[in-house]
């Protein structure tokens, strides 16, 4: 059976935010650095310590991976998606969108809607968009 699993980018900040990521959703991560990796020889001057590869698996088995933007080109931040994560209740999840939001921007603040107790969107303080609902109706 496929797996599928969203997968990251960050500019210099992959480390910080996968750990919050892991602290918010109650997860655990591993992370590998480009000096710890077989292919930091590889890689651009003066990254050795930027994240090549980071693993957060949450509770029930969830994955999100990432790392820092290692390409030449530069940063092309992140746009155009949305992580969406669910919760049994509106409670659970207005607790993980207040956490999330800290420090970002709420373009739809949490509140009920036609299809949940609770839902919103938001962008973190790394500049990842969330979709955060709870008490799904129907």
């Amino acid at each position: 059976m496929a797996q599928l699993n969203g997968y990251l980018f960050f500019n210099g900040n992959c480390a910080e935010a996968m750990g919050f990521y892991a602290k918010t959703l109650g997860g655990k991560v591993d992370i590998m650095k480009v000096g710890q990796s077989p292919a930091a020889e590889q890689m651009p001057p003066g990254s050795d310590d930027l994240v090549i590869h980071a693993r957060l698996e949450l509770p029930g088995g969830a994955v999100l991976m990432a790392s820092d933007w290692l390409d030449q080109a530069p940063y092309p931040s992140m746009k155009g998606f949305a992580l969406s994560v669910g919760y049994p209740t509106g409670d659970e999840a207005r607790r993980t969108f207040d956490l999330l939001v800290e420090g970002g921007n709420a373009p739809m603040p949490f509140g009920k809607t036609f299809f949940a107790e609770g839902f919103g969107m938001l962008t973190d303080r790394f500049g990842t968009p969330w979709m955060v609902a709870g008490g799904m109706m129907g």
